[in-house]
């Protein structure tokens, strides 16, 4: 997840018209953004597993165990489904992304990852073990 955030951030450029403009590069940044997303749900379910917090039926019910038992904030849960939506749209219409409001999401949430890091490092620390390499 941290290599692929730390790509994004140096590829992003800091407008929307050189956003637009990168072409492949942007399909890269695309295609990182579902890895670290694809990673973050990963870790979700691992936790679950690990902490026997309830079998899932999707995703969503992951989340909802993992706030029941103060792995993760409501907000974050919030926000984590907000990433999920984002990785659908990625991988579903990949064709058809409105690239703008892409660059929009991704500079405003980029640090929803950070954010998670440390929630779960919070959490970890909490009960003793060690935090996510």
């Amino acid at each position: 997840m941290g290599e692929s955030i730390a790509l994004v951030r140096e590829h992003l450029p800091d407008s929307v018209d050189a956003f637009l403009n990168l072409g492949i590069v942007r399909d890269g940044i695309y295609k990182r953004i579902e890895y670290a997303i694809e990673n973050v749900f990963d870790i979700c379910a691992i936790l679950n597993s690990d902490l026997h917090l309830g079998v899932p039926g999707a995703d969503e019910d992951i989340l909802e165990h993992l706030v029941q038992h103060g792995v993760v904030s409501p907000v974050m849960q919030q926000r984590l489904k907000a990433m999920k939506g984002f990785r659908n749209i990625v991988v579903h219409r990949y064709g058809a992304i409105n690239n703008a409001l892409a660059f929009s999401i991704l500079q405003e949430h980029l640090g929803d990852f950070a954010l998670f890091r440390q929630e779960i490092e919070r959490f970890l620390h909490s009960t003793g073990e060690d935090p996510i390499a």
